[in-house]
């Protein structure tokens, strides 16, 4: 009887009834879920020609989005690249599977640091590969600013600037603002800290053009606001559009992020997300994802291809020290994120 009984059970796991990673379908197909604009689409069309696999790709805006899209359960994605903060809570609920990383050898050309950095997410290198790094700051015009200011985040109170500063439409990128600004952790779940960050950001809400992400990029560019909250990969990229444009990381600090790739656990096609995800690593296909995208990444093959006036640009790679300065976002439990959530509607719905 429990002859039959180890039986049954190695014919259920083998079917997949069992939860756990590494179920697959028949179909050679590859399922991705990325941030908007994150991606060279011919590195798509690129990996169809040599592998035969057929890519779907959707895109989310932030990390919120992308957790209630897969949580939601309708889509088995095989690949997902988010935030820090969201892998880690994503580990925490056992839906990240452990990658091989002998059946991704070009990640040996990641530069250890960023794995280093890694650690604070995901403490023993097991679950992501990184993919782009940055920092997150002030994209100015220089015509419309005054550049002795814009070294702290008082700047985006100050009245002189009413109805030209775009702030994230991302609670933790807004909220860690005007944590730093008070001088907290952007980290904080602290009742009178987080109340205090919420009074400010009403009391700021007045002075804002816009809440945006992907948008505010062009929105400077296109000189319709004096400032903006953004990452230094959009920042990067704007600087190449417009002249005018400079980056700034106040001196309070503020965050140092990671964006990585992982391979969830309903995932159904694990041998293509190892096979896309060393695509990714090859040099020419890093380079064009560098290119399109303009964040920093961790290749070393790429960086040390780039030109040296390319490899000192502060904005797109920071130096040590601005690095020392920030903070990696962090994981919040249930209770916490319930709070940041709840204010930060209080914050949008404010008059």
């Amino acid at each position: 009887m429990k002859k039959t009984f180890r039986i049954l059970l190695a014919i259920l796991a083998v079917a997949g009834i069992f939860a756990g990673c590494g179920k697959k379908d028949s179909k050679n197909t590859l399922t991705i879920l990325n941030y908007g604009k994150y991606m060279e689409p011919e590195v798509l069309e690129l990996f169809e020609e040599e592998t035969g696999i057929k890519v779907e790709y959707e895109e989310y805006i932030t990390p919120e989005n992308m957790y209630t899209k897969y949580k939601a359960g309708a889509i088995d994605y095989d690949l997902i690249c988010t935030s820090d903060y969201m892998i880690e809570k994503l580990i925490k609920e056992e839906e990240v599977c452990e990658m091989d990383f002998s059946a991704i050898p070009l990640s040996e050309q990641l530069d250890q640091t960023y794995f280093d950095f890694s650690k604070s997410f995901d403490p023993e290198n097991k679950y992501t590969l990184p993919y782009f790094f940055g920092t997150v700051g002030i994209l100015y015009n220089r015509e419309l600013v005054d550049e002795s200011k814009v070294d702290s985040w008082d700047i985006l109170w100050d009245e002189t600037y009413s109805g030209k500063i775009i702030m994230a439409d991302s609670v933790r990128d807004s909220f860690m603002v005007a944590q730093k600004r008070l001088g907290f952790s952007l980290n904080s779940t602290d009742e009178e800290e987080l109340r205090a960050a919420q009074n400010l950001l009403i009391q700021q809400k007045p002075l804002v053009y816009s809440y945006l992400v992907d948008e505010a990029q062009d929105e400077m560019i296109a000189e319709n606001a004096a400032m903006a909250v953004v990452y230094s990969g959009e920042a990067g990229l704007a600087l190449e559009y417009n002249d005018k444009l400079a980056f700034s990381v106040p001196k309070e600090g503020s965050n140092m992020w990671i964006d990585s790739w992982f391979i969830p656990k309903r995932a159904k096609h694990i041998e293509n997300a190892e096979k896309f995800l060393n695509f990714l690593c090859r040099k020419d296909i890093a380079m064009m994802n560098f290119d399109y995208v303009y964040y920093a990444t961790p290749n070393t093959q790429v960086k040390d291809a780039l030109d040296p006036e390319l490899q000192e640009n502060s904005t797109i790679f920071p130096p040590k020290e601005t690095l020392d300065n920030c903070e990696v976002l962090k994981s919040l439990d249930d209770n916490a994120t319930m709070k940041y959530n709840l204010y930060w509607k209080e914050i949008k719905s404010a008059d």
